[in-house]
């Protein structure tokens, strides 16, 4: 059963949220446990060496966008405009995104200028700098939070915000620290349980169905 996004029980949202690895493991797709290793563990402490004044390179924004449209959907010219980024402008525009925070709509707004870059790219950027300010606008979140994942505005964005600060708050308050970013993770995690789960129920169906029409012959 999917993890609805009003619920209060802090036990049920910490058992999605330790899902998480298993989730990623099952999706089965080249890459995606290495590339989630390097956006959760190894760029953010790469950022946080960085400061006071952090940056990101092309080439980990590259592997960034890898991890993005392979945890979601492949959208190879993304791929293709953001490895091509000048690096100087990538360390440049994403230290004045950085250091905007914690205004999050101008930071999103000095990441997008990037070309191949919209508001859910520099999210997961600024996710992994500020994982406890600034979400990532995944499709399961969006749609489990605001109901629709279809609008990727700095306005709805700012609106997913919200919404999961709010959670993240209130389950906070129950004990262990929940941050955003945990929020999102577990939210994507149960989703993705639910899809995998059918996606294994819907073969045994067909071949029961085939089964039975055979007995009928």
């Amino acid at each position: 059963m999917e993890l609805d996004f009003e619920c209060t029980d802090l036990s049920i949202w910490k058992e999605a949220l330790s899902s998480y690895k298993s989730r990623i493991q099952s999706l089965n797709k080249p890459n995606l446990i290495s590339l989630d290793q390097f956006y959760t563990h190894e760029l953010p402490s790469l950022l946080r060496q960085r400061n006071p004044n952090p940056f990101i390179t092309t080439a980990e924004l590259s592997r960034l966008m890898q991890w993005k449209l392979t945890r979601g959907k492949w959208r190879p010219r993304l791929l293709d405009f953001v490895s091509s980024l000048d690096d100087s402008s990538v360390q440049s525009v994403s230290q004045k995104a950085f250091l905007s925070l914690p205004d999050i709509s101008k930071a999103i707004s000095e990441l997008t200028v990037l070309k191949g870059v919209g508001a859910a790219t520099a999210s997961a950027v600024l996710a992994a700098y500020a994982p406890e300010t600034a979400p990532f606008m995944s499709d399961e979140a969006m749609l489990a939070a605001l109901g629709s994942s279809k609008d990727y505005s700095l306005k709805q964005y700012l609106l997913f915000v919200e919404k999961l600060k709010s959670k993240s708050k209130e389950l906070s308050s129950m004990g262990d620290s929940f941050r955003p970013s945990d929020v999102e993770r577990a939210l994507w995690s149960s989703a993705v349980g639910v899809k995998l789960q059918s996606s294994q129920t819907a073969p045994d169906k067909k071949i029961k169905g085939s089964n039975k029409r055979k007995r009928k012959h």
